[in-house]
């Protein structure tokens, strides 16, 4: 398949911060295109470290999910652990502590499904989709204000967590989906 690919980014000709909060820092760019064009756009600063999401299969084929608070949508989402990279991490060992911090089980294997970008319209951050298997049990303290809620699904029965009224994050179900993937082309 041929693809069109532009030559360049347009160019940046004025950054300027409009809004800051604790965790978010807005832009907003005006550019100029290659077409001559001018527009200005807004977007969300990441802050560069990037995020892991895991996939955790235990021995009995089982997927681990959490149910966690979510403030965007306020209310309860199931959705695979995941997190930020903590400075001088690398994403195995991000999802790693992740896993251990969210559902008490770490892994000695770990494969690289995929690195989405989330809303590159609007925010530059990157997120690591990780397998993990061959889980054992050790817990690290996380920085959850409570315990979450540690759910096991049946590996074989994937699609009908796809039905699931608090299974909506759309990283959730890219990384379920690169995960059926993944399983097919080792089989």
């Amino acid at each position: 398949m041929s693809q069109k690919k532009h030559p360049s980014p347009p160019e940046i000709i004025t950054c300027e911060v409009v809004a800051k909060s604790k965790l978010f820092t807005i832009e907003s760019l005006d550019l100029q295109f290659s077409n001559g064009e001018n527009r200005t756009y807004e977007r969300v600063r990441g802050g560069g470290r990037g995020a892991v999401m895991v996939i955790p299969i235990t021995a009995d084929n089982e997927l681990l999910l959490v149910r966690e608070y979510c403030a965007g949508t306020h209310n309860y989402q199931l959705g695979f652990p995941k997190g930020l990279i903590d400075p001088g991490e690398a994403p195995v060992e991000a999802g790693n502590r992740e896993l251990k911090e969210e559902v008490g089980m770490g892994a000695k294997q770990f494969a690289d499904l995929k690195t989405l970008s989330l809303v590159p319209s609007y925010f530059n951050a990157k997120m690591h989709i990780l397998v993990a298997q061959d889980l054992y049990p050790e817990s690290l303290e996380g920085d959850e204000p409570e315990e979450l809620v540690v759910v096991k699904w049946p590996l074989d029965e994937w699609q009908s967590l796809l039905t699931q009224p608090d299974f909506t994050e759309a990283r959730s179900v890219a990384a379920l989906l690169l995960l059926q993937q993944f399983l097919a082309s080792e089989g």
